[in-house]
């Protein structure tokens, strides 16, 4: 995905650099956009959902990217329409681990 900045925003993230106040035009933005998206939860879930939607994330690492337990992932998925495999081994694999790793810290 190619797309253009205008000239004033190409110029802010060259001084951001030349500043040194990041080390690379990179590091500023993946910055500004974790910023931007801890401020805004609700879009990140809508970017989880529509990640999940596409096959970028497993329900596993989009409930861990996004924060929220896998049944709240999976209502958010129902409130989009985003529809789920009615059998996916990866995902039991993960409510599996997920399972074990809790009773684990309910043992201690």
């Amino acid at each position: 995905m190619t797309s253009r900045l205008s000239p004033e925003l190409e110029e802010e993230l060259v001084v951001v650099t030349e500043a040194g106040l990041y080390q690379s035009r990179e590091a500023f933005l993946t910055d500004a956009v974790n910023t931007f998206l801890a401020a805004r939860p609700d879009l990140k879930e809508e970017i989880a959902c529509r990640l999940y939607e596409k096959g970028t994330f497993s329900i596993g690492r989009a409930t861990e990217w996004v924060g929220l337990s896998t049944e709240a992932f999976k209502e958010s998925l129902c409130r989009r329409g985003i529809p789920r495999p009615s059998s996916n081994l990866e995902e039991a694999d993960a409510m599996a681990r997920r399972s074990l790793e809790l009773s684990r810290r309910t043992a201690l």
